[in-house]
C-alpha cells in the first residue's frame, strides 16, 4: 500500500473503486445514530462502531485492517476524496456529503465530519470520522455536483488529469460562490445554511 505522501500525490490509492457492483438500492440508518470509524495515517481502518458494521454489511473481522476505501462508491468523485485527504493531512477538519458502498452493493449517503486524531504531544496519529444521516434537501444538489465532477473525471485520459480537471472545477465553483469548501457544504441545506453574500 502506498504511504500517505504518495496517496496525496497520486490521489488514486485510497480512491480506487471497489470491485463490488452497485445494486442501486439505498439503505439508511437512524437520525439518532452515528456511523463512526477510525483509521491510521495511511487510511487503514482501526475501529468501526456497530452502526458502521450494520449499515456497511461488513463484520469487524472483515473491516479492521482494511483500507477505508473498501466502501468507496464509484459515483463519489476522486476530487472530493483528494480534497478530504489534503485537508485532514494538513491538520484541519472537513465536512462532506459522501455516498458509500455496502458489502452487498447497496449504497448509503452520509454527512461526514472527519478530523485528525492527535496523541498527548499533539502529533497526528490517525483520523476519526463521524457520519450522520444527510440533510434531505442537500442531496439533490450534491448528486448533481458529484455527477458533474465524475463526468469531468471520466472524460480525462488518466487519473492525474482527472484529478486536475476535477479540482479546477471545484475551485471554480468555490470562487464563484466566494467561499471555502466547508462553507459551500453547509450552504447546501437550509438546516446548515450560511449567508455567503457577506
Amino acid at each position: 500500500m502506498e504511504n500517505a505522501s504518495n496517496q496525496r500525490n497520486s490521489g488514486d490509492s485510497l480512491m480506487r473503486r471497489p470491485t463490488v457492483q452497485p445494486t442501486g438500492r439505498e439503505v439508511t440508518f437512524g437520525e439518532d445514530e452515528l456511523i463512526v470509524s477510525k483509521t491510521d495515517l495511511a487510511g487503514v481502518v482501526t475501529y468501526a462502531n456497530d452502526v458502521f458494521l450494520r449499515v456497511s454489511g461488513y463484520s469487524e473481522v472483515e473491516i479492521i485492517g482494511k483500507p477505508h476505501n473498501i466502501i468507496r462508491h464509484p459515483d463519489m468523485p476522486r476530487t472530493v476524496f483528494k480534497l478530504l485527504w489534503d485537508t485532514i493531512q494538513s491538520g484541519e477538519e472537513i465536512f462532506a456529503y459522501v455516498v458509500n458502498l455496502a458489502k452487498n452493493g447497496d449504497h448509503y449517503w452520509v454527512f461526514a465530519h472527519v478530523t485528525p486524531s492527535v496523541d498527548a504531544h499533539g502529533a497526528v496519529v490517525g483520523y476519526h470520522s463521524s457520519r450522520r444521516v444527510p440533510y434531505p434537501d442537500a442531496l439533490p444538489k450534491v448528486r448533481a455536483l458529484y455527477k458533474t465532477l465524475c463526468d469531468i473525471e471520466r472524460s480525462q485520459p488518466d487519473p492525474r488529469s482527472a484529478l486536475e480537471a476535477g479540482t479546477r472545477a471545484v475551485h471554480e465553483t468555490l470562487a464563484a460562490k466566494r467561499c471555502d469548501y466547508s462553507q459551500f457544504v453547509f450552504s447546501l441545506s437550509e438546516r446548515t445554511a450560511m449567508d455567503l453574500s457577506v
